[in-house]
């Protein structure tokens, strides 16, 4: 008797990213190894929607849902699978694909589906700001100005996310924060705060080349104003896995923070923005998604 196929259920963003979204469904078919796992397909189609069709599959028991798109999509899958036994996986047909890359996933979808036939599952951590769960980073200050607009343009991509970031940046003002992490107080202005959980904003923009999705603890990323003839070296420490050592930057580590400013405004959750109040929680949460990686990957 032939064993029972294992099913997976796909959760594709049909407009993620900038690529060509044509026949991917029947991509992902032709590399899937259809011996051990019978797919299902489901297409977003409003914001949120991921969140509610992987919820619909881990009632039908569904062990493994795939988000098909970028880090927004991932946000909204992980977000209904955070705390369960279902696994994430991703296939990352986005602009910045943060925790895909963090992961060690290809960008490629043949050699993405691939990292599924040949799987494991394991566990890590995410972060919750203000109680919404965030997988890679979350902040405030210009990278979240930046997101806020970026989300405004009718074009996607990196080329559109630099012109964007280009723009913005030569009107914006740093502004002023209070943060309280453990015993340690921060009082002061600064261009950027980023929480993160992995390593990079995506597009291999690493923030925190240190940071570690395992150890129950999210990485305070403090970018303090500094002169314009420095921007391009901190863009070059930016891609280069180099930012932590710039004099600008302070990073601090802790599970737990607060974060006060003068008054509501943006906020990025893995890219996604969203105003939120002056007063702003984040926290850790140790091991609580599980997610798919290739079984020869260090992750245990």
């Amino acid at each position: 008797m032939d064993k029972a196929k294992e099913p997976i259920l796909f959760i594709i963003n049909p407009i993620a990213g900038i690529r060509s979204k044509t026949n991917l469904e029947n991509s992902i078919r032709r590399h899937l190894n259809t011996k051990r796992y019978e797919p299902e397909f489901r297409y977003t189609e409003y914001k949120g929607h991921g969140t509610k069709l992987a919820r619909k599959a881990i009632k039908k028991g569904i062990q493994k849902i795939i988000a098909v798109g970028g880090d927004g999509t991932v946000n909204e899958v992980g977000a209904a699978l955070a705390g369960k036994d279902a696994a994430l996986g991703i296939i990352p047909v986005g602009s910045g694909n943060g925790l895909a890359r963090h992961l060690r996933i290809p960008v490629r979808v043949k050699e993405a589906v691939n990292v599924i036939n040949h799987s494991k599952v394991i566990s890590i951590d995410y972060g919750l700001v203000n109680g919404i769960p965030f997988f890679c980073t979350c902040g405030v200050g210009f990278d979240a100005f930046v997101g806020m607009r970026f989300a405004e343009s009718e074009q996607r991509g990196f080329i559109t996310y630099v012109k964007t970031t280009l723009s913005e940046y030569v009107h914006y003002k740093p502004k002023k924060y209070q943060l309280k992490a453990g015993k340690t107080r921060v009082n002061s202005r600064a261009f950027l705060v980023t929480f993160a959980n992995a390593a990079q904003w995506g597009n291999n923009a690493y923030i925190s080349p240190h940071a570690d999705i395992q150890d129950g603890k999210l990485d305070i990323c403090i970018l303090a104003p500094f002169p314009r003839f420095r921007a391009l070296n901190i863009g070059y420490r930016l891609f280069s896995r180099k930012l932590h050592k710039s004099p600008y930057l302070k990073v601090l580590r802790t599970d737990k923070a607060v974060l006060k400013r003068k008054k509501a405004g943006a906020v990025h959750y893995d890219g996604e923005p969203a105003v939120m109040k002056k007063k702003i929680t984040i926290e850790a949460v140790h091991k609580g998604l599980n997610v798919i990686v290739h079984e020869q990957s260090r992750w245990k």
